[in-house]
């Protein structure tokens, strides 16, 4: 309880920089007067940062002319109760080049050709070195991680700290004998090649495999022309992909389905045609007879590569927070398993470069997969394909939990578990033409009391998939109330012998070794509102070593000081680079100050769903990372990358994350 403040005694002691004799007085009450008169004027206007939600929707009862609500009638009342800061700040700013950095270096001229302009005459960039530095904003370190990791910075002059590397006339120094240990060695992998991208933008591409089991799925059906069941839905199919059944081409086994003509009911003409249109790999039709060359070469269920993760640490795809600087930081302190942010699979096949960044992986994740979100067999089946053919992945995954309006309206995410038809279509496609194991990740349902996981589960363990991560609350919870962990062992049986991962209110060795015992085969430590590993990333080294961890302010600034290093690595270290970098510190740093230090507690362990109230932290440090105001994020990120720009504005993309 010692800990304990005001928010006035707070905010006043982070303006005092940590002084005590600087806190309190005259001139400091007057300040917080004017800023309580500032914040009522921001409540009446609703400004999205008000603090904290409560308060905000007991103002908004009463309406501008000063009545109370309560005469406008019950229909008036109902909305403003249930009002909350929650959901995306959709029209927060978005600060783009050239609003920090007005006169920018001609590309040609940093990469050593400025006698090839890319733009010729049209080109709006400086091509003169000496004019450009004229311009250019002061350095803000005299040390570049660039230039000590790899011996070379390729930023040249527009490096935000090229003191470091720069000689007589603006010439970019290169350490030869550190450079040569990282010649030839790939750092980062599954980039776009502008060759592939092309060939995406302009349609030809060739999806082989895809393409045939969709003409599959298109061949009308026998019972009056009812399509859209996947190809692959009979029993034949289960019995081909079955492992246990022989191997193709013996005629003679007793576990060879039963041909139409033998009694069977008629199959889809997809099933029964032989021609090629129909597509043989989609068809899964048994031949009898000699060997061919699709006998061979196909690669069958029991030969793809297993996905051997039971009872390992799996840091979740993390959607604005889980890139790949912030990957680093988790596979260092101990995660097993890591999967890139959601990609949208009709982005990735348009060839855009955003989206395809989302795919890169570190050398360091040794086990990596990426999470694909669609709604359509068609261009979730051909967007596996061309992930089969152009990256390095472990494992594909599909979102079946997004709970978003803008993904759920359109059929992806959660609305996949409504729409049975089209998620076994996926399923079974994107099994078909993918070389590595296909996993979902589920939510107990859509509504908030009816769960059918256990419905959905078995099937798709019929399907082909190899694995399914089962998040512990439905849609309509989105990420109130606690995961349903009795639900998740229940669902862990049914699964079995599929392995299955559970998913929920993770924040301590405690709450791992309890998930464990529920039967599940692995834990998934995930993201949102709340969230463990973005709250305290070092929950991996906990639940390793069985013990609290009470890290001290110094130790989580030096993570933030690796983030950092790792950041201007992945984005690069000019003004461009520095920004970027400084907008996912400020994301990350908007879900890190709802950690409450390990000393501080009066019970262990912290609850995932608390908040933590206002406090005094053992130094200034801590104090100020524990502050929930964007301002205090803003600083902490100037230790780090500098002063920002002028008209530096930022808002976390989650209403409930921040609040003056």
């Amino acid at each position: 309880r010692r800990f304990l403040a005001s928010k006035e005694q707070f905010h006043a002691y982070l303006r005092a920089g940590g002084e005590p004799s600087r806190c309190g007085g005259k001139e400091e009450e007057k300040k917080v007067e004017e800023e309580k008169v500032e914040e009522e004027k921001e409540d009446e206007v609703g400004s999205c940062q008000s603090e904290p939600p409560a308060k905000r929707v007991k103002l908004e009862d009463v309406s501008q002319d000063g009545e109370s609500r309560d005469d406008a009638g019950a229909e008036e009342k109902e909305p403003a109760e249930r009002k909350r800061a929650r959901g995306q700040n959709k029209s927060r700013p978005c600060m783009k080049p050239n609003h920090y950095e007005q006169s920018r270096l001609c590309p040609s001229v940093t990469q050593g050709c400025a006698e090839k302009c890319f733009f010729g005459p049209r080109c709006r960039f400086l091509h003169d070195i000496s004019e450009y530095m004229a311009l250019k904003p002061a350095d803000l370190g005299r040390s570049c991680v660039l230039f000590e990791t790899f011996g070379k910075c390729i930023y040249g002059v527009t490096c935000r700290f090229a003191q470091a590397h720069l000689g007589d006339g603006y010439q970019n120094l290169v350490n030869t004998d550190l450079a040569k240990q990282w010649e030839g060695k790939s750092l980062v992998r599954n980039n776009l090649s502008k060759d592939l991208q092309h060939q995406l933008r302009k349609r030809k591409f060739s999806f082989k495999k895809a393409d045939e089991y969709l003409r599959g799925l298109a061949k009308p059906r026998g019972d009056g022309g009812k399509g859209g069941k996947a190809a692959g839905c009979s029993t034949e199919e289960q019995e081909v992909s079955n492992c246990t059944t022989p191997q193709e081409g013996l005629g003679d086994s007793p576990e060879c389905p039963v041909l139409p003509e033998q009694g069977e009911d008629p199959k889809p003409d997809a099933l029964q045609s032989p021609s090629p249109a129909a597509g043989e790999e989609a068809s899964f039709v048994k031949t009898v007879g000699p060997v061919t060359d699709e006998d061979i070469i196909k690669l069958r269920s029991c030969e793809k590569k297993k996905l051997e993760i039971q009872g390992k640490l799996y840091l979740a795809p993390l959607t604005t927070c889980g890139n790949l600087p912030f990957r680093r930081i988790c596979k260092r302190f101990g995660a097993d398993v890591t999967c890139g942010e959601m990609a949208v699979c009709t982005n990735l096949l348009q060839g855009q470069s955003s989206e395809w960044a989302l795919l890169k992986r570190h050398h360091s994740e040794d086990i990596f997969g990426v999470q694909l979100e669609g709604a359509f067999p068609d261009t979730m089946t051909k967007c596996a394909e061309l992930l089969n053919q152009t990256i390095e992945v472990d494992f594909v995954d599909i979102n079946v939990g997004c709970p978003i309006d803008l993904v759920y309206k359109k059929g992806g995410g959660c609305a996949l578990m409504t729409r049975a038809n089209k998620f076994e279509q996926i399923v079974r496609g994107m099994n078909l033409v993918l070389d590595v194991p296909l996993t979902v990740k589920i939510r107990t349902g859509v509504q908030e009391k009816i769960n059918v996981a256990h419905k959905i589960i078995p099937k798709i363990r019929e399907w082909g998939a190899s694995m399914v991560t089962l998040h512990g609350r439905s849609r309509e919870q989105r990420y109130t109330r606690g995961a349903d962990w009795d639900y998740i062992a229940e669902c862990a049986k049914i699964a079995s012998p599929m392995p299955l991962f559970g998913n929920g209110d993770i924040l301590s060795y405690e709450d791992a070794n309890r998930a464990m015992q529920m039967g599940v085969s692995g834990i998934m430590i995930a993201r949102q509102v709340p969230v463990g590993a973005l709250i305290k990333p070092w929950l991996f080294t906990e639940i390793k070593e069985q013990r609290h961890w009470d890290i001290s302010s110094s130790e989580r600034f030096d993570i933030l000081k690796d983030f950092t290093n790792y950041g201007l690595e992945h984005w690069g270290s000019d003004t461009q680079g520095v920004e970027k970098t400084r907008k996912f510190l400020l994301e990350w740093l908007s879900f890190l100050c709802r950690y409450i230090p390990v000393g501080l507690l009066e019970h262990l362990p912290q609850k995932i769903n608390e908040r933590p109230p206002y406090y005094m932290g053992r130094d200034y440090l801590e104090t100020l990372m524990a502050s929930q105001n964007v301002d205090d994020w803003i600083k902490i990120s100037e230790l780090l990358l500098g002063p920002v720009p002028t008209n530096f504005t930022f808002l976390p993309k989650h209403k409930a994350n921040s609040y003056r």
